[in-house]
């Protein structure tokens, strides 16, 4: 669920607009939530960086968490949602895939 502020743009044209709330956090911004069967996987960032699709998806490889679906965008800015079926037997937890792709994008974005 998004959450948003009205916010005033300071027209006279008595216009309002919207800010998505979640905007006002660091970025990159990666959100990992548990769903049946593995996870639920949100990353942006403002600028899309060569390579960074790959080390996420390498990532996701070491986990053992199969790509089941994907909704990806990388022209400017850099979108992925995801989701991510375990392959191994035990659970593993939403964490320990958040600090993976954050990894992955510090790799990616550090060379």
């Amino acid at each position: 669920m998004q959450h948003f502020t009205i916010i005033d743009n300071g027209h006279d044209e008595g216009m309002i607009g919207f800010k998505d709330v979640a905007e006002d956090k660091p970025l990159p911004r990666v959100t990992v939530e548990t769903i049946e069967n593995g996870f639920l996987i949100n990353v942006f960032l403002e600028k899309s960086s060569p390579g960074l699709l790959v080390s996420i998806l390498e990532a996701f490889e070491e986990l053992g968490l199969d790509v089941l679906d994907a909704d990806v965008s990388c022209a400017d800015t850099f979108r992925l949602e995801a989701v991510g079926g375990e392959q191994q037997a035990e659970s593993m937890d939403a964490q320990v895939v958040r600090q993976a792709v954050l990894q992955a994008i510090k790799k990616c974005t550090e060379s």
